[in-house]
């Protein structure tokens, strides 16, 4: 794949972001500065381009994804398209929905919910799947450890519900910030009242990005936490299934 500044990284065979194995594309931008985010490097703003720029890179990352497409069929996976935050590139998402639908390729959006809320609901329809980070409830404790509110992201997901768009709930368990009692109760009460979904994939805090941070010489809020127990994991998971949710571990 050729160099370019809208796309920072291309995953091959995951298997964390969607069914089976896929493609994953880390989109440059994110509008949140998550205390524990994995990829702060994807902070940056992208930068403008035009749309003959846009449909050479389209076309650059269509000839990427398609070297995987036997792993695709083997395994029922596809393309997830991540970051930062792909909605923070709408343009070049829709191209590349649409040019992966055109080849029957499945597709998965990975979102913060932080973002234009057409831009999303389009992009659900699109997709054949959105995941979806639920983090925090609270406006202040969300301000504070993402730099933005809360309502937005609240809201976009009431829209999703709405619409019956097809979503993958993720509940990132953060030591220290997602991980209380009170929070979690606070997350299972929304969705129950505004939502229709109720299955819920939980994703433990891990440290893999935290070399990134020093590279970079940013701030790593998370320098002093260790990833949760087992033990913990465990009981998160029957909060939420004692409330009537599917829960799952990772994805």
């Amino acid at each position: 794949m050729l160099e370019n500044p809208y796309v920072f990284k291309i995953q091959r065979y995951s298997i964390h972001d969607g069914p089976g194995i896929r493609t994953t594309l880390f989109f440059q931008g994110c509008p949140l500065s998550c205390h524990w985010c994995h990829n702060p490097e994807s902070q940056a703003k992208p930068l403008k381009t035009d749309a003959e720029d846009m449909d050479r890179v389209a076309a650059d990352l269509m000839e990427e994804i398609q070297k995987d497409l036997i792993f695709y069929d083997d395994s029922g996976g596809g393309v997830t398209f991540s970051g930062g935050e792909p909605l923070c590139q709408p343009q070049l998402l829709f191209r590349l929905l649409d040019q992966c639908r055109e080849k029957e390729i499945h597709t998965c959006v990975d979102t913060s919910g932080y973002g234009d809320t057409k831009a999303l609901l389009k992009a659900a329809k699109k997709a054949e799947l959105i995941l979806y980070d639920i983090k925090l409830v609270d406006e202040k404790a969300h301000k504070k450890y993402t730099g933005k509110s809360i309502a937005l992201v609240l809201d976009n997901l009431k829209q999703l519900s709405r619409q019956k768009a097809a979503v993958r709930l993720r509940f990132p368990l953060i030591p220290q910030v997602t991980d209380t009692d009170e929070n979690i109760g606070r997350v299972i009460a929304f969705l129950k009242e505004n939502t229709i979904y109720r299955d819920i994939h939980i994703l433990p805090f891990h440290r893999a990005g935290e070399g990134k941070y020093q590279s970079l010489n940013i701030k790593n809020y998370m320098e002093d936490i260790q990833p949760p127990s087992e033990e913990r994991v465990l009981k998160v998971k029957k909060q939420f299934g004692s409330r009537g949710f599917s829960v799952t571990i990772g994805g």
